[in-house]
């Protein structure tokens, strides 16, 4: 018995090592932690229970049976953060570069079935050359086994991204069918072709860093929902994502104690908004003012910063925030903003967390460049997230609300269950200028009569109370006090039930 016990521990020993301490070595020598260290501290100490520890390929093609490594190149099972549950699969760059190969991928796919079955998060760590290339079909068969169970798991259960060093080919599209997709700078990319190709096929010289590093995949591409100074930074801020969601689509959010009080007064919101309706003010202040301790845990801030989307708690409760921004583009609704603004909605009702939405919208962009583009589907894709999400829904209007803009951030027509706006809400067809040269075109040449009938119009119409007199605006409530009636509200719905009528599934404006 001594005997077989000592075996298992050096043959754990052996496969704990990966690819062997000289490679263990380049792989810190890049910046990067190795498979296991990164398990280690993305989990809760001493959680981590491994499968497959012992798992290797099957290949004998190009003397590949000579080359047999314990676990085949990825570290995958189960542990908890904070307490709670996740699967995660952890690739080895040490072991053949991390390419997946048929067994890789059954290792994956193992914690993908587990994790839908019993309802926990799956987070992926990807550091992986792309497909094994030596068991050339198979491995692309691997790849499409894990997208499968991708596809599956989408709104059952909370699927995490970690990009920490290459990610090229089909390798990118995994990540990609996932809810959140973290890099770190500087030493992860995703491309479908990579920089020799694309110099090959277009001509186009470009680093690896260039086509697809952090920076261009959030700033960009919108790929990305953050980027992180190393691997340990990004490890951390996944911990603290995972404590915002619930472990699955039956499970409400989690709830945590809190040490705010949910009826605290800010009297500086009172002079947020400006005298001038075209200064810009941040919107990020209202949203740290409201959540408890001042907590924001903001998703995609590089991109579309028109908008803002995050989570916040109120009351112990995690709440997700779309806001427009009025301090970039004036918050105006453009292509990137409503992709973004729409995909956050739908994972929101996806995992039934409310959605708070903080309204000061002019409109949408104008322009070629949009028309050309497509912002009318896009526009729709916001619209119609917003229209089909049957979570509770709480809307505050701080200052404009003007158009079709008024109507797609969270509009009582869109089944809000409370629309607030503040005194300072101007809510219209459109701005006084714009309306007054339509309505009175005959007096334009006469200065004088066209500045009465603009400002005719603000004292009609920029203002809440034509909408709250049409019930359109639930109240209109004081700004000191959005923080309390934000919090009731919500407590109000957490019984809510609403369903869409049964169909297979919806077919948005993609």
């Amino acid at each position: 018995m001594k005997d077989i016990l000592q075996d298992l521990d050096a043959r754990r020993a052996d496969a704990k090592l990966g690819g062997g301490e000289k490679r263990i070595a380049s792989q810190h020598s890049k910046g990067k932690l190795t498979a296991r260290e990164r398990v280690e501290l993305l989990l809760d100490e001493g959680s981590f229970e491994e499968f497959d520890m012992f798992k290797s390929h099957r290949c004998t093609d190009f003397g590949m049976e000579k080359q047999q490594h314990a676990g085949d190149g990825v570290i995958t099972g189960w542990g908890t953060i904070n307490g709670r549950m996740v699967y995660v699969f952890s690739q080895d760059f040490t072991v053949f570069g991390g390419s997946l190969s048929e067994t890789h991928a059954e290792k994956i796919c193992k914690i993908q079935d587990m994790a839908i079955q019993n309802g926990a998060p799956v987070i992926g760590i990807n550091d992986s050359g792309g497909a094994r290339i030596q068991e050339g079909v198979a491995s692309l068969a691997g790849y499409a086994e894990v997208f499968q169970r991708n596809i599956m798991a989408s709104g059952v259960v909370p699927q995490i991204s970690l990009i920490m060093g290459p990610c090229a080919g089909g390798a990118v599209y995994s990540p990609a069918m996932t809810d959140f997709i973290f890099m770190v700078k500087d030493t992860s990319y995703m491309f479908v072709t990579g920089p020799d190709v694309v110099k090959t096929v277009t001509n186009e010289v470009v680093t690896a860093e260039e086509l697809g590093g952090a920076s261009t995949h959030t700033k960009k591409s919108s790929v990305a929902d953050g980027a992180f100074e190393n691997d340990v930074e990004a490890l951390a801020e996944v911990r603290r994502l995972v404590d915002f969601l619930p472990l699955n689509n039956r499970e409400k959010p989690p709830v945590r104690p809190f040490f705010d009080t949910p009826g605290r007064a800010e009297a500086s919101l009172d002079t947020l908004i400006p005298d001038n309706p075209n200064q810009p003010y941040d919107m990020k202040e209202l949203i740290h003012k409201i959540a408890d301790e001042g907590d924001f845990y903001e998703i995609q801030e590089a991109f579309a910063g028109n908008i803002i989307t995050g989570f916040i708690r109120l009351e112990g409760q995690s709440v997700g925030v779309v806001a427009n921004q009025p301090t970039v583009l004036a918050g105006v609704l453009d292509i990137d903003s409503s992709r973004k603004a729409a995909r956050f909605v739908r994972f929101c009702d996806a995992f039934e967390i409310p959605i708070l939405t903080l309204v000061d919208v002019p409109g949408f962009l104008p322009g070629t460049s949009q028309e050309y583009g497509g912002v009318i589907k896009h526009g729709a894709k916001l619209l119609f997230a917003y229209g089909e999400a049957t979570v509770p829904k709480v809307t505050v209007i701080t200052r404009k609300a003007y158009g079709g803009a008024y109507d797609v951030m969270a509009s009582k027509h869109l089944r809000g269950d409370f629309n607030y706006a503040w005194p300072t809400a101007e809510i219209a067809v459109m701005g006084a200028k714009g309306a007054t040269e339509i309505i009175h075109r005959a007096d334009l040449g006469d200065a004088d009569k066209i500045a009465q009938h603009a400002a005719d119009y603000e004292e009609r119409f920029a203002n809440p109370f034509v909408a709250a007199e049409r019930g359109f605006i639930d109240e209109v409530i004081i700004p000191h006090s959005t923080r309390h009636r934000v919090s009731r509200a919500f407590a109000s719905l957490r019984g809510k039930q609403l369903t869409n009528p049964w169909k297979k599934h919806d077919n948005i404006p993609l």
